[in-house]
């Protein structure tokens, strides 16, 4: 049982900042700076979603989703305490996530997501499907997601 009230545990966890998923950004942005791969930007602020990378000139936001947050249907495990609180905060997690997808298509722009066990595991997947959606036209794309998002 919380020991907060809702109001109290909403305006403590809203006053949380996210510091990124910097381990699992780095290590993409390592391997396409291997593999020859230029022209993003990190964290793009004035995007819906605020993408992990934007190629702005291919129109392709990249989004890198920690299992625990955006509800991994391999790696996620729920939470024993306050069961209420958690499957709520999932559940709005992955409304916005379908919602900001849906902006960010209807702005143009194609979108890709990775779950955070695809970039630990197998980052060169990651980086040749970054690769090949950057070489591919954005018409050819019928959906840039990730297979398991």
């Amino acid at each position: 049982m919380d020991w907060l009230t809702p109001e109290q545990r909403s305006r403590n966890m809203s006053a949380i900042r996210s510091r990124g998923n910097k381990s699992t950004e780095r290590a993409i942005r390592f391997r396409m700076i291997r593999a020859g791969i230029g022209g993003w930007k990190l964290c793009a602020d004035a995007l819906p979603g605020k993408p992990d990378f934007v190629f702005a000139t291919a129109r392709l936001a990249v989004f890198l989703d920690g299992c625990y947050w955006h509800g991994c249907p391999m790696c996620y495990r729920a939470p024993t305490s306050n069961t209420g609180y958690w499957s709520e905060k999932l559940r709005r997690n992955k409304a916005r996530d379908r919602k900001v997808g849906r902006l960010l298509r209807q702005q143009g722009w194609r979108v890709v997501r990775f779950w955070e066990h695809e970039t630990e595991r197998t980052p060169a997947r990651v980086v040749e499907r970054i690769k090949s959606l950057l070489v591919s036209p954005p018409s050819a794309q019928p959906s840039a997601t990730s297979g398991t998002s």
